[in-house]
């Protein structure tokens, strides 16, 4: 069941942009116009090694040790919704990034940008559920930065943070280790963010009680690495969801995956709730969720470890890699419910923007 209140301003879509040479809300939603700006701007200007790698994190070696460095902003609106707020998930998503990389997370850092006339109280808040996020997960606020702007000219809060891991000398997790005869894990079911952080912006509610599923995924993904697991790559399904994550990674390892519908985990009331709105849940955001992707011999072990923790309890095989693309093949193909084949393609901008 869904009703709308007087206030819902029903505008869901990240809207194309019609001019080349602004910026629009769909260069930050993780779909084609987000990826040709990281492209043409900025890896123009930036590319290293480090960089092109193009992983959730870069993993750069320093004095003998390998250290995962990665970074994020937080923009949500609204700042709080069912099962979390911009604080815990600004800690949970960056220390995702590090956990994808197969490293233990260690330090953070925060920097924060006010909006003047934002309540103290509401920044306590925030900033309280930041820090018991950090405390439950094991790492270190370390430092940080504040800006105010002027009323106006910004949205209440902005987060910036920066994280910090180890990640041991062995483990090699990546894009590049992607190869056909690979099972395609995911570690549970899709969409609930992006519909919780909606219902509330939106002024929308379902039944089913949606609420984010905001999570640290580190201690599942170093169960995986201690049970050794022979993880080839790992990505946590944020902006974009599943599909956009599966399109950048097949892209970039020049494979072609084949993922079953009938096995992507959704809840029935995500799933309702993307129905009545006209939303695919393979394109929204997830906040504690990630892909894996492992040796066929290795997807029961890994989805019976996956199993056993909350965050992942939901875990299943979608699919296969198949084999290295020919010239212009589209990288992820779905089988249907009914039986079809259709092409998983990005999306030009996001479905809902900021939600993360």
């Amino acid at each position: 069941m869904i009703k709308l209140t007087q206030d819902s301003d029903f505008n869901l879509q990240c809207p194309l942009p019609s001019q080349a040479d602004t910026i629009r809300l769909a260069h930050g939603g993780g779909g084609r116009l987000m990826q040709s700006l990281i492209q043409d701007v900025f890896l123009k200007a930036f590319s290293n090694p480090y960089l092109s790698q193009l992983h959730d994190s870069a993993v750069v070696p320093i004095e003998g040790h390998r250290i995962a460095i990665t970074t994020d902003s937080y923009v949500v609106r609204p700042l709080f919704f069912p099962g979390g707020d911009i604080g815990s998930m600004a800690v949970h998503g960056t220390i995702n990034d590090l956990a994808m990389s197969g490293a233990t997370p260690l330090y953070l850092t925060a920097g924060f940008i006010l909006e003047e006339g934002l309540p103290i109280e509401t920044l306590q808040r925030v900033v309280t559920s930041m820090a018991n996020a950090a405390r439950q997960a094991g790492v270190s606020i370390v430092c940080g930065d504040t800006k105010v702007v002027d009323r106006g000219k910004g949205d209440q809060i902005f987060i910036n943070t920066t994280g910090v891991g180890q990640v041991q000398e062995d483990i090699d997790i990546g894009h590049h280790r992607i190869q056909p005869g690979d099972r395609i894990l995911v570690s549970g079911d899709l969409g609930s963010h992006g519909i919780a952080a909606m219902s509330v912006r939106e002024g929308l509610s379902f039944a089913g009680g949606i609420v984010s599923d905001s999570a640290p995924l580190h201690q599942v993904v170093a169960e995986l690495i201690l049970e050794g697991v022979s993880i080839h790559c790992m990505r946590d399904l944020t902006r974009g969801g599943l599909a956009s994550a599966l399109n950048e990674l097949g892209k970039s390892s020049k494979q072609n995956f084949l993922i079953d519908e009938s096995q992507i985990p959704i809840q029935e009331p995500v799933r309702g709730a993307c129905e009545v709105l006209g939303l695919d849940p393979l394109y929204v955001a997830n906040e504690g969720k990630f892909v894996l992707f492992v040796p066929t011999n290795e997807s029961d072990k890994a989805l019976s470890i996956l199993r056993k923790h909350p965050v992942s309890s939901l875990a299943g095989d979608i699919g296969e890699v198949l084999f290295s693309q020919p010239l212009h093949s589209p990288p992820v193909t779905l089988k249907t419910v009914v039986g079809t084949h259709r092409i998983l393609d990005l999306l030009s901008g996001e479905q809902l923007p900021r939600i993360c």
